[in-house]
């Protein structure tokens, strides 16, 4: 079963450390996975020179671009920064072991890391690596991902099978590739039942839609 690990770790043993040091205020979150490119950081502090400073001491980053406008405020920077050997280190370890970093983020000295893996062994694994390489951590918390279930989803089971069926058939096409009669036959339900069903499935789609308040695409295909 797959698995999200949340933990903490000490700035010293993955890095900032003395950008901790030089700016109480410092706190940072990656926007995106630690990969191969550098990632992009949102870093806030009360002194934007007093950072800048401190990032171009701290031997464990290197600024490769500062992407903030002259207008950005609110204490808060954008930059692109590449990472020294021990965060490639980690990402090492939990990537060989069917993991993933998710997130990160630090204040007030430590790292806070979110970390999904697929399944317990190679969590084990990573954990014992990290360990046996310096790794001082606390992990805060284990959260398994369970399959969904359906109790739990905007719609029903014989609601999703029949949009899902509907889809693949092409009955939301335009034209459509297959007839209500013909997706009733293949679904072995009634025409009145499958019409009902799939009438209830577009209600709580649109709903779930609406309560996310999800932005509308620009441009009507």
């Amino acid at each position: 079963m797959a698995t999200i690990v949340e933990l903490e770790c000490p700035a010293e043993c993955i890095g900032f450390a003395e950008t901790f040091e030089r700016v109480p205020a410092f706190a940072f979150e990656i926007g995106g996975l630690i990969g191969a490119a550098p990632p992009l950081v949102w870093i806030s502090a009360d002194d934007k020179s007093a950072l800048e400073s401190a990032l171009a001491a701290d031997p464990t980053v290197e600024v490769r671009a500062n992407l903030s406008t002259a207008t950005a405020g609110d204490g808060q920077w954008l930059y692109r920064l590449d990472f020294g050997s021990d965060i490639k280190l980690l990402e090492q370890i939990v990537s060989e072991n069917e993991g993933a970093i998710l997130e990160a983020s630090g204040r007030d000295g430590n790292w806070s890391l979110r970390l999904l893996f697929h399944d317990r062994s190679g969590l084990s694994e990573a954990h014992r690596l990290l360990g046996q390489y310096g790794f001082r951590f606390e992990v805060t918390r284990l959260t398994p991902v369970e399959e969904p279930s359906w109790g739990k989803t905007t719609l029903t089971k014989t609601q999703y099978e029949a949009v899902a069926a509907a889809h693949e058939l092409g009955y939301f096409d335009v034209p459509r590739q297959v007839t209500l009669q013909e997706l009733a036959a293949e679904l072995d339900v009634s025409h009145q039942a499958l019409s009902e069903r799939l009438r209830r499935s577009h209600a709580a789609l649109v709903s779930a839609e609406l309560t996310n308040r999800m932005a509308p695409t620009r441009i009507d295909p």
